[in-house]
């Protein structure tokens, strides 16, 4: 099974890739195939631009989009931004729509206050629902984001990484469920 992180912040100072190199490392520990899809290697065009900035960026919407469809399931990471998710992370979902069909979707959001994105990640699991995916009821919310990981991007706190273990092994029973049902349409789940 595979498992694709979309990294949704690309400025110099960002925060939030910490969670995504975290969750990364969680999953890899777990034995499973990950692909870190960092929004900031890979800028997509604005959508529906018709620039020439714009241009520079297209072949990155095809690799995306092709890291996408090849993930069986896949985890947003994002901060809040004025109480939502970012714009980058908005920009990319418009790109694409059968890459997410059927995939169960988790979200990840940090912010610096004290609420860890709460509303950005329900605004996102929302968005999940209307790109036809199945969004993970749990989320993995990161407050304080500046210091909740130390130097080798292990948090801080036993809190975050109690957090982050449910999360994602609600993550991985949604997405083996799913995919068992997807490879072998005739199983009945238990």
């Amino acid at each position: 099974m595979k498992i694709a992180i979309l990294n949704g912040s690309i400025r110099p100072e960002r925060q939030s890739v910490k969670v995504a190199w975290y969750l990364e490392k969680q999953l890899r520990d777990r034995g499973l195939d990950v692909d870190l899809i960092d929004l900031a290697e890979y800028p997509l065009p604005m959508y529906g631009a018709s620039d020439g900035l714009s241009k520079v960026y297209e072949d990155n919407v095809d690799l995306v989009a092709a890291r996408l469809k090849a993930a069986d399931a896949m985890i947003f990471v994002t901060p809040e931004y004025h109480g939502t998710f970012s714009g980058v992370l908005k920009n990319a979902l418009d790109y694409y729509w059968e890459e997410f069909s059927k995939k169960p979707i988790g979200v990840a959001t940090a912010s610096a206050g004290k609420m860890g994105g709460i509303n950005a990640s329900t605004q996102l699991q929302h968005l999940i629902l209307s790109l036809g995916a199945y969004a993970l009821p749990v989320k993995f919310l990161v407050s304080g984001i500046q210091t909740a990981f130390n130097e080798s991007n292990e948090p801080v706190e036993k809190a975050v990484q109690q957090s982050a273990k449910r999360f994602l092994d609600e993550f991985i029973w949604l997405s083996e469920a799913v995919f068992l049902k997807k490879t072998n349409p005739e199983c009945v789940p238990a």
